[in-house]
């Protein structure tokens, strides 16, 4: 055994048992108060949907961590928007673009611009936040969801899902004009 190999090979199991005992932390949607870089500025929220967490910067180097479900992969919104509009048991309606890819599943609202009423059905939730760029809406949302098991998970039509509690508490911290950054 040559000198290089013996050393490898104590370092790696040396370093087994700590690899062992290494712990994960589990995702935890539960709004928490978080370290964040100090470079954020107050009142901003960031998106992380690698992690699932939206963070609401509310101090210098301070922010409220929400956990979060994201788009699916092609689907996710990235960049910097602003709130514009802000709506409480927002009516929904699926894009054109959802309705082309999945027409079996949207195919009541095919050929007419129903919209499906605001209320504990409606798969925006509880509350709504609507990210605009340059004035313009991009139909991406912030916004509750009837299927909680979602959080945590990359499973929307590029929408950032929040539990109904959670996106209610969120909705009532921000004003219109909050900037919004998903890396």
């Amino acid at each position: 055994m040559r000198r290089r190999t013996f050393i490898a090979s104590t370092a790696a199991a040396t370093a087994f048992p700590q690899l062992a005992s290494a712990q994960v932390a589990a995702f935890d949607p539960t709004p928490q108060e978080v370290r964040i870089r100090k470079s954020y500025a107050v009142g901003e929220l960031l998106v992380l949907p690698r992690t699932y967490y939206l963070y609401f910067v509310t101090a210098p180097g301070i922010a409220r961590r929400y956990g979060v479900g994201v788009g699916k992969a092609g689907l996710e919104f990235t960049g910097t928007a602003t709130i514009d509009v802000k709506k409480e048991w927002p009516t929904w309606r699926p894009t054109n673009e959802m309705i082309e890819r999945d027409p079996q599943a949207y195919s009541r609202f095919i050929g007419n611009t129903d919209a499906q009423p605001g209320g504990p059905g409606n798969p925006l939730g509880a509350r709504a936040l609507y990210l605009f760029q340059n004035g313009v809406d991009t139909y991406y949302r912030i916004h509750g969801t009837t299927q909680p098991s979602s959080i945590g998970q990359s499973v929307s039509s590029g929408c950032i899902r929040m539990l109904n509690g959670h996106v209610e508490d969120l909705y009532a911290r921000v004003p219109i004009g909050t900037k919004v950054t998903v890396l």
